[in-house]
Order: C-alpha cells, then structure tokens, then sequence
C-alpha cells in the first residue's frame, strides 16, 4: 500500500534556449495527497504531458523541484524514483508475451512465483485480458496493448503510479466499465495515482481532485464539483462542462434597489439588489466590463422573459440541446424532456441570480458565482 505524497514547487519545463525556446510548463506548484487520484487534464499542448514526464524522469524540470515524501527525487533517474508509469504509446516489451510484461517488475523484485501468478491473473481480469495473456504484443491489438501496457504500471509496488490517456485506445463501453474498476483497484490499495487525459468525463470519473492546465499554466486544482460551479476564471468556466458554458459581454448599471447587466442588441437582464451579496455589488461596482457566463443547463424557458429565437434543436436520446440566438451570440439551453420547436421559433428564457457566474473582461477572473463572491 502507498503512503506518498507528491509535491511540485515552482516547477518550469523550457525545451530549447531559454529565451527562444518552448515554455511547456510555467511556474507550476501543486501537491497529491497519499492515496489520491488526481487527473491532469487540458487540450494539448497545454504541458500535461510535459509535468507527468517530467515527474517520472524521462524530462529534465528547467527549474523548481520534485518531491516524494519530502525526499527530492527530480535529480534522479528514472529508475531511482519507484515510479510505475502506462504510456500512451504502450512500450511493451516485444520478446515477451503479454503475462510476462505485466511480470516483470514482480520477476525482477524477485516475488514469489505463486504470488506474481496471483497477481498477474486479478489484473488480467480487471482489464479484461485474461484470453491474451500469451500472445506476444505484434499480435494483439492497440487497445489490447494498451491494457497490457496499464496492467504492468498497476501491478506494481511503486510510490506513484502515472497513467498517461490509459484508456484512449479503448471503445467507450469498455472505457466506461474499467474506470469504475480501475478507480476500485487503486483505492483499495490506497495507491498515489496522477492521470493525464483530455477526457473530462474521464478526469471526473478518476479524479478525486482535478488539475486544469492551458498554455503551461494551472489554471485551477479542485474538486469537479467546484471547477464547475465556482470556476477560478473564465477559461476554466468554459472548459469544464458539456456542452460549454453560454458567455457574454455585459456592462453593469447598479441602481438604487436593482442590477442591470446590459448586453448586446439592446438585451437587458434586471435583478433585485437583494438577489447578492452585498460584497458581489460591491465588487462589479468598479467593473463595468465583464463577461457573464451561464450553464445551457441552469437557462429556464419561461412564459414570460428575455426573448431568444431557436437556432437548432437537437433530441439526444436522453436531453434536448435547443440553440437559440440571444443578445448577438449563441444561447444553448438543456432540457432532459423531449422539446419541440423549430427554427425561427421565439421563446423567452430566464436567467436565475443563483445562476449567474461573472468574471473580469480584463484578466478573466471570476468576480462572483451566483450570490456569492468568488
């Protein structure tokens, strides 16, 4: 069982010269707890792959430091680290059969020949794998490899298990089933477990705390829950969730006992002063750019409010996505019933204070989530 924790201060990856080189990883500092699962996730290119190599030794850090259980360990080669790490590009062995891929850590710690059997038969099953366990990894397939290749990283005695897009090979059903038992295995060992993926629905699933990276940069280390419902920024707020959060530009009027939030085309949205905190008007009194976000799924048609005109309206099996233009941008709103209406249909939508999430036109960081300040 693993009791370590990661910690990653001011860590830099430049490759190239310093000055004209490419700056993948900026300034970064975060810590993993024992036993937590935390998933690095972001579009590429935004230097998660870069800080997963980086803490497994394959990449030099630029600067900063890396430290498992308080013991320095970025100076270090790879195999110094106690480190077990599935790629995305599998790196299986090719002279060795899947069983003895999946070994060959056990084999070379010299464990028990009944215990490595053992073991290697509970992992085969969870992945599902157990019918190619003889076969070599020419002939199995890249997701079968890409299994193979997440069973050898699981199956070790390590201090951090690094698991880079582990299951992007797969197909969805599959992907599905083995989240659910790959979180189980790692909890019940209370193992120390970092995953990169781009998949939020896999971040979500795995993650106990998810890293949101963009352009080298953490831009947020939270829950899911949070970054969904109180974003750090507005990269953040559109980022996380699906389909994305609806953003427009505002200009803010505070009057005497209500709130204006005036958008393009002449759209207003009035709410009662006592709708927020008196810490929220305090705050967008000295902003009078920002940008609104909403949730499509917090947007509320009603029989009476601002008017919108249906754009597309799509029935995907279990929720309607109906796209509607509003205020000179895109409004989608999510329904979990089946909604008729066509295009060029006017309804009138709600927007709830409780909803409202508002951020700096300037820098992007949230000002306020709902009733509450940021």
């Amino acid at each position: 069982m693993s009791t370590s924790q990661l910690q990653l201060h001011r860590v830099d990856k430049i490759y190239g010269v310093a000055s004209t080189g490419v700056h993948a990883v900026k300034d970064l500092s975060m810590q993993v707890n024992a036993g937590e699962i935390v998933a690095l996730l972001g579009s590429s290119g935004c230097g998660k792959t870069s800080t997963l190599r980086m803490i497994a030794g394959f990449e030099e850090v630029s600067s900063g430091s890396i430290e498992i259980n308080g013991t320095p360990i970025h100076q270090l080669p790879p195999v110094r680290r106690n480190v077990a790490m599935a790629f995305e590009g599998y790196s299986l062995y090719p002279p060795l059969t899947v069983r003895d891929n999946i070994a060959f850590a056990l084999k070379s710690a010299k464990l028990a020949k009944s215990e490595i059997a053992s073991r290697v038969a509970h992992v085969a099953q969870l992945l599902e794998i157990e019918n190619i366990l003889d076969r070599y990894p020419v002939s199995i397939s890249g997701g079968q490899q890409q299994r193979a290749s997440l069973g050898r990283a699981l199956i070790r005695d390590a201090d951090l298990h690094l698991l880079d897009e582990p299951m992007g090979q797969l197909e969805p059903q599959l992907r599905a089933v083995l989240r659910a038992r790959i979180k189980h295995f790692i909890k019940e060992r209370g193992l120390t477990a970092i995953l990169v993926t781009h998949d939020q629905t896999e971040a979500n699933a795995l993650g106990d705390r998810i890293a949101v990276m963009e352009a080298g940069l953490l831009q947020q280390y939270d829950t899911a829950a949070h970054l969904k419902n109180s974003p750090a920024n507005l990269f953040t707020g559109t980022f996380i969730g699906e389909p994305p959060m609806n953003v427009f530009a505002a200009s803010v009027e505070l009057h005497d006992n209500s709130v204006h939030l005036l958008l393009a085309e002449a759209v207003t949205l009035v709410y009662a002063s006592s709708e927020f905190d008196p810490r929220v008007l305090e705050r967008i009194a000295g902003v009078k750019k920002l940008m609104l976000g909403i949730r499509p799924y917090a947007v509320r048609r009603a029989a009476s409010g601002v008017v919108a005109t249906v754009v597309a309206n799509q029935w995907l099996g279990d929720q309607t996505h109906i796209s509607t233009s509003f205020a000179g941008s895109n409004l989608v709103i999510v329904e979990h019933d089946r909604v008729r209406l066509n295009k060029g249909d006017e309804i009138s939508v709600a927007i709830a204070a409780d909803d409202l999430h508002l951020f700096d036109s300037e820098t992007w960081v949230a000002l306020s989530h709902g009733r509450n300040v940021a």
